[in-house]
This record gives structure tokens, sequence and C-alpha cells, in this order.
């Protein structure tokens, strides 16, 4: 189920009223029934994958807390090993056989059937979740859950279900066991949210996706300055698409009384790289760092091992996000770009007084990488790259594009974003009134200037 859709709208109504209509102990079993239904609405039999990891996982909880040695060990490897698997299976099994087949290929060796199956849906960052719950109940910062309808819920909370933000348990499960009454404030906050995160989605992201689409999906037919174009607008298009989701996830949570980590903290105003991963997509940064840098040794190691870590992590993080050597070199060139951050501070390299000049450098680095996140294939990237470099031309054909017209009215908007979000932010401070009018009014340019083609999620489309 899309959250820009009428039906979401719908669903999201009658969750909400029946909600705060039934007791406290009811509610529990009233959301997860919801969850149920919003993520069996893309493919019903998927249900079942999510619900063996949920038992695995909780009662690997309870086993890890009551064993002792290696034995809390051994459990939380069963645990890790079975998500894990269900992730490489689902995700990464025709990715392997593919690149296998291919070099089987060169020696005409046997070739490896691939499957035929859609992927589960959000699988990426449940599987995440549900893996920091059993880690921390390891570490000892959480106890492990009793209540299999809460650690459920846990797992499937329909507003985080799409795209995160990827929560601890620490901070949901004692939101889950409390009662929560209706807060007006916290209600409207959260209407403010939707609608500021829809806006976001409809009128920037799917409406830069119009020029974007063409371009990339078919790059050689375009001039250097229409791919420069399309590399821009798509670097504003997936953030207002994904952080105007993680927006609706936060206020559709807020509006239950349940709150949810911030996602993103306008990271195309980062400084350098390590800023931008501290701005971008928080909840997954922030994961990779807890339970997988650190154990690693991160930064504590010395200076070469450090940059391994830092590679390693990146290039996971890559294939974390589709399954496909264009996100694995995505991953990549932000890991060597890390790095040369890191040696720039070990050899104490300091840029004075050049604010503007080390946000243009880390913004165009930042658009460039995005090139291989969103070309169809890194042959695409290689060639999209090479054209903007070498100087092709720079004629502008509108064709199966935008009018000049319209080309404007996006780079219209983008700054109108960069001008006004912080300050749109900053309106949850606002009166109740003021964030009602500030939500007519988003809604009501919702309607005039969305495009309501009810586009999917963009991380869903490649």
């Amino acid at each position: 189920m899309l959250f820009n859709s009428l039906l979401f709208l719908l669903f999201f109504v009658i969750v909400t009223i029946t909600y705060y209509l039934l007791p406290h102990k009811l509610r529990w079993m009233w959301l997860l029934a919801a969850s149920s239904y919003f993520y069996m609405y893309f493919k019903p039999v998927y249900i079942l994958i999510i619900l063996f990891t949920i038992i695995v996982d909780y009662c690997a909880g309870i086993l890890i807390e009551k064993a002792t040695g290696k034995t809390r060990r051994f459990y939380l490897i069963l645990s890790l090993v079975t998500n894990i698997g269900v992730l490489a299976f689902y995700k990464y099994f025709n990715f392997l056989a593919g690149n296998l087949n291919l070099l089987s290929g060169l020696f005409h060796g046997p070739q490896i059937p691939l499957l035929d199956f859609i992927l589960p849906i959000s699988l990426s960052f449940h599987t995440f979740q549900a893996m920091s719950y059993t880690i921390e109940v390891y570490r000892g910062n959480q106890p492990a859950e009793r209540h299999f309808g809460l650690y459920a819920l846990y797992v499937m909370f329909y507003p985080q279900m799409v795209a995160g933000p990827i929560e601890r348990p620490q901070h949901i499960l004692p939101q889950l066991h409390r009662v929560n009454t209706f807060q007006s404030k916290a209600f409207i906050t959260g209407l403010f949210f939707m609608a500021m995160g829809l806006f976001k989605k409809v009128v920037i992201a799917d409406r830069l996706g119009l020029y974007v689409d063409p371009v990339f999906n078919y790059p050689h037919g375009h001039s250097a300055l229409e791919l420069m174009v399309a590399t821009y607008f798509f670097a504003f298009q997936i953030y207002c698409d994904f952080s105007g989701y993680s927006d609706i996830a936060i206020g559709t949570a807020l509006v239950l009384g349940i709150e949810l980590m911030q996602n993103f903290n306008f990271p195309y105003l980062a400084s350098n790289v390590s800023d931008f991963w501290k701005r971008w997509h928080i909840s997954l940064s922030t994961w990779f760092r807890d339970y997988l840098y650190i154990p690693l040794g991160g930064s504590r190691v010395n200076f070469q091992v450090t940059c391994i870590n830092l590679l390693i992590v990146f290039m996971i993080s890559g294939l974390w996000h589709g399954a496909n050597w264009k996100y694995l070199i995505w991953g990549l060139i932000h890991g060597l770009l890390l790095v040369a951050y890191q040696l720039f501070n070990k050899f104490n390299i300091r840029i004075k007084g050049f604010t503007f000049f080390k946000w243009l450098v880390t913004f165009n680095l930042v658009c460039l990488a995005w090139v291989f996140f969103r070309a169809g294939t890194v042959t695409d990237a290689l060639y999209i790259l090479n054209k903007i470099f070498s100087g092709g031309s720079f004629t502008y054909s509108a064709g199966n594009l935008m009018s000049v017209h319209e080309l404007w009215y996006c780079t219209f908007i983008i700054i109108a974003l960069l001008l006004g979000e912080r300050h749109l932010r900053k309106a949850k401070d606002y009166s109740n009134a003021g964030k009602l009018l500030l939500i007519g009014g988003l809604v009501l340019a919702c309607y005039f200037l969305g495009i309501f083609n009810e586009a999917q999620f963009i991380y869903f489309q490649f």
C-alpha cells in the first residue's frame, strides 16, 4: 500500500479512529492486525516469511537472556544467520547466481537456474530492525520481550514498514507498552509531518521524475546538458521521495502517540561526506556504525584497518540498497570519499574560511555518485559521466522531456525547498491553529500541483 494513495488515506483514517476508540489492552491487537493487512496488501503469502523470522527472533531473544557463556552467542548467531539467510535468498540469490553463471559460461560450465519471484516488500528494512533486537538483547541493552504480539508489532508497525526509519527496540517497545492518551498537539503535529512528506513526494519528487526517468532510461539520446540536469534533479528527487516517505511515517506514528527517530537532517547542507552520512538516512547509517563498523574495530584500530573497515561497511551498504553491481560501486565511491576524508584528517589538512567551497564540492561529489545509483546499468552510468565530463553537446531539446517553462518550474521548486524546508520543520512548534493552516496549504498544494499518479516509493523502482 502506497502512502501517496487514496486507499492509504482511507486505511489511515479507519485505523486511527478505531485505535483511539479501543481500550489500551486491545490496541496492540488492532495495530498488529492493521499492520498485517498493510503488509499483505502487496503479496499476502509473504506474511509467512516475516512471521517465520518473528518467531525465530522472539524465541532467540528469550533464550539469549536466559543462557550464559558461549550458548548466548550461539543463539545470537542462529538468529542473525536466519535473518541474513532469508534476506540473502530473496534479495541476492539471483544476483549471485547470475554472476556465477557468467563466470561458469567462460569455461562452458553448468548454469544455476534463476528463481522467478517478486522481492518481498521492505525486506531489508524490517530484517535490520529485527536484527537490532537480538543484538541489543545480547548486549544487555534491552530485556527480552515476553509479549509475542508486541514483539511482532515492533517488527511490523505499519508506518515504518515501507521505508523505515529502522528503529531500535529500546526506543519503540516501551512506547508500545505504555498507555497513549489522545494528545491534540502530537496529533496535529503528526498530520503536519504527513502533509509535509506528501508535498515533498507528489509535488517535488514525482514531478522531477517526469524529467529524470526518460533521461536515465535512455541516456544515449540526450545531450551532456540534459544528462547534467537529470543528475542534479535526481539528487533532489530521491531526497524528496525518501525523506517525504520518512516524514509521512514519522507523522503517522505520532498521530498514534508513538515517536520515531529523525531520518534526515538537511543532508545536502553537509560540508563533507562524513557530515553527509550523519544527515542522510540516519537510521541506516547509525545501524551500520553500531552493528558493523564498531564491531570491526571502527576507528580504534590503525589507520589502514580503519580505511578497510569504511570500505567494507559502505560496499555492504551499497548492496543493502539493491542486488546490482551499480549499488556496490555507489557504496564503494562513498567509502573511498570517506577514506579521503580520513586522510585529510590524518595529515591535518584544513581548508579554512571556505565553507561554501566545501559544501559545493561535497554536494557535487554526492550528485556524481548518485549517477551509479540511478543509471540502469554500470555501463550507462559510465557513459553518462563520460559525456558530462568530455564536454559534449550542451544543447537542450525538450522532445519527450519537459518544456523550458516546466524546467524552470522544477528549478524553482527545488530552490523553494532549500529555502523553505528548514522553516517548515520549525513549524512543529507553532500553535495548533498555525499548524492546521499549514496543513491545509500543503494539502491544497498537493491537490493543485501534485501529479497524483501514485508513483511508488523510489527504492522499489530499481
